[in-house]
């Protein structure tokens, strides 16, 4: 018999609390009859503003946006009144604090039976994921170096007590086989730590070149 607390866990699966990143998202609606822009909350906050404080505008929306993508968004936004979508753009924009984001904006008519009255759009603020992204790029890049560096310093050191050479020796040593093996030195350091692992298992010593 299944007890109401297993079924509940059941239907409602836990998701962890950082399994979602900040990405502020805003709407906003432009009906061609009003010519008037209606911002959520949310959009408000993405520009650096709260709701009523600003009214928006094009060109309120083009003084934050970066001066690069002003004929781009202009463009994209004439597609979309025209035509309309769903279409997407990405975009820089500096809030009321000076501070950029960087914007995924999609749009599509509002439609009122099949006469397009007005374009919807939504738009998603990705600037902590990007920066949550490349930190953690970063990161692994970061600890990825360390982990070569400690296999090359490894290698070293059995080249050093298996043939006699000394640091700089056991260096070019690899050095070389990476350079006719059109392989990166860390591999070449790898490989000697795993020949040099399974020669201590055997009970043998083999001989250079690079420890068999």
């Amino acid at each position: 018999m299944t007890s109401s607390s297993e079924t509940a866990d059941q239907r409602t699966p836990v998701t962890p609390h950082n399994t979602f990143l900040d990405c502020p998202t805003g709407t906003v609606r432009y009906y061609f009859a009003e010519g008037v822009f209606h911002w959520s909350a949310g959009l408000y906050r993405i520009y650096g503003y709260e709701k009523g404080e600003i009214v928006p505008s094009m060109d309120m929306a083009l003084a934050h946006i970066e001066p690069a993508d002003r004929p781009t968004v202009l463009a994209y936004w004439d597609h979309v009144a025209s035509v309309g979508g769903p279409a997407s753009i990405y975009l820089s924009i500096r809030d009321a604090k000076n501070r950029q984001h960087k914007l995924l904006f999609s749009a599509d008519y509002i439609l009122e039976g099949d006469a397009p009255v007005g374009v919807w759009g939504v738009v998603a603020d990705l600037t902590q994921s990007i920066h949550t992204d490349r930190h953690q790029l970063a990161t692994e890049a970061v600890a990825a170096s360390a982990r070569s560096r400690a296999a090359i310093e490894q290698a070293k050191g059995i080249l050093m007590g298996r043939t006699g050479v000394d640091a700089d020796g056991a260096y070019a040593l690899m050095s070389q086989l990476s350079n006719e093996s059109n392989r990166k030195v860390s591999v070449i350091a790898l490989e000697i730590i795993e020949r040099a692992i399974a020669s201590a298992a055997s009970g043998t010593t083999p001989d250079h070149p690079l420890l068999q």
